[in-house]
């Protein structure tokens, strides 16, 4: 089985579900907290475990308990953690995460041990990186970091799968030479491009901004709507399943995990894109990150 490496974040989420998201200056009192294991590199690597795929995951966690727990979640769903790296005197990555009763959420990350994610620490764990077929990366460890495993991965001529999670319209040029798939969401192609995403015309504006800087294909998830996949020879729009959402936290990772498993197991992209689509059907219907994601034969079933 072909193996899948996602490095970034892992965070504690702090969820707190509120009847509606508070305007600026606005108290609201929160109807129910969670603490729940999640960052979007761990959700991706659980996810790929939890369906069934050979998963191994490197970052970085503090000496805490909430490292602890985020590290053992990982080992329950079968990802191989040996490159999850320990920081002393570090606190590991939390995400407060609002949910509102139609299911939306806004998240705010502090990043912890995310933000040493360093160079150094990715030579320590080259050989995971070389042993791997598919490599999958996010944007809230450093971006120097991302970008120099990207060269690093694209040269030996393994995919490279980034979401491009948290958007930021400074990141350099070089971030996008040679990735294969980027899957941004409506608010975050437009943070990256500058085009509106509210239309079909805006979305494939934005993605071939990002082909014509490197990128090779682009898929940007609509939430409830579907997506949209973009490259030179094709532009192919996917409708969603339909579901009742309770809580969106998770399904773009998962969306992603899928996505990446799929092409592992010798999937073309748009049979990729139908199974990550399936997967975060169900996501979306349950709470939380890790525990809403599905195992296989869940998967299959739906």
């Amino acid at each position: 089985m072909k193996k899948i490496t996602v490095i970034g974040s892992l965070n504690m989420d702090i969820v707190l579900a509120v009847s509606h998201m508070p305007e600026t200056g606005e108290t609201i009192l929160a109807e129910g907290i969670e603490l729940i294991p999640g960052g979007k590199g761990a959700n991706q690597a659980y996810a790929v475990g939890k369906l069934g795929g050979c998963a191994g995951m490197i970052g970085a966690v503090g000496s805490d308990s909430a490292g602890e727990e985020l590290v053992r979640s990982l080992e329950q769903a079968g990802v191989d953690t040996s490159g999850i790296e320990v920081l002393e005197g570090e606190s590991s990555g939390q995400a407060f995460i609002t949910v509102d009763e139609g299911g939306n959420n806004s998240i705010i990350v502090a990043a912890g041990a995310n933000g040493r994610v360093t160079k150094e620490m990715i030579l320590r764990h080259e050989d995971i990186i070389q042993e791997s077929d598919v490599v999958v990366m996010q944007m809230e460890i450093p971006a120097d970091t991302v970008m120099y495993v990207k060269d690093m991965v694209s040269a030996a001529g393994k995919q490279v799968i980034l979401d491009p999670a948290p958007a930021r319209p400074d990141y350099e040029e070089r971030l996008w030479k040679n990735v294969d798939y980027v899957k941004p969401n409506e608010t975050e192609l437009a943070v990256l491009t500058g085009c509106t995403a509210d239309t079909e015309e805006g979305i494939k504006k934005g993605a071939h901004i990002l082909l014509d800087k490197g990128v090779k294909n682009v898929i940007v998830s609509l939430g409830s709507k579907g997506c949209m996949v973009v490259s030179r020879e094709k532009e192919i729009f996917f409708p969603a399943n339909k579901v009742k959402a309770v809580d969106t936290t998770a399904a773009g990772d998962s969306f992603t995990a899928a996505f990446a498993l799929a092409l592992a197991e010798g999937k073309t992209c748009e049979e990729a894109v139908w199974f990550g689509q399936r997967v975060a059907s169900i996501v979306v219907t349950r709470k939380g990150a890790q525990t809403s994601i599905p195992s296989r034969e869940e998967a299959d079933y739906f």
